[in-house]
């Protein structure tokens, strides 16, 4: 797989989860089955939901830097040390899912793994390879 399409399959899951994290925040889907069922407070879950929108606005935001969407506001070596950060969060997150309570979060181990998987083919990639046609 090219990176550039690897970049474009992890920006639209990320797209998604945000959707997913603004349906938690607005509660139409009920917080207590998200972040292994510990929340127990709206403002639990305001604090944990807002902080998530903002890593995956992060997360996007780097990847259309690393795929020529954006004008680079940062150096190249700082994109790719931010990219290995969330390489060992996902692998991290993937592995605490699979303990989760409930079964959403379990199945989510699922798409950590292949935001790993899919970070991983990003980085490995020559800098030239990362241009999104």
């Amino acid at each position: 797989m090219k990176s550039g399409t690897a970049i474009k399959i992890i920006l639209s899951i990320v797209v998604a989860l945000t959707i997913f994290h603004f349906s938690i925040l607005f509660k139409i889907i009920p917080y207590e089955i998200t972040w292994g069922g510990r929340l127990k407070t709206d403002s639990e879950m305001y604090v944990f939901e807002l902080i998530s929108i903002v890593i995956n606005l992060l997360l996007g935001t780097t990847l259309l830097i690393k795929g020529n969407y954006l004008k680079p506001i940062i150096r190249l070596s700082v994109v790719n040390v931010i990219l290995w950060i969330f390489l060992i969060l996902f692998g991290l997150n993937t592995i605490g899912n699979l303990f989760a309570e409930t079964a959403l979060e379990k199945s989510f181990s699922i798409l950590t793994l292949a935001l790993s998987i899919l970070i991983w083919i990003v980085l490995k990639a020559k800098d030239n390879e990362h241009t999104i046609e």
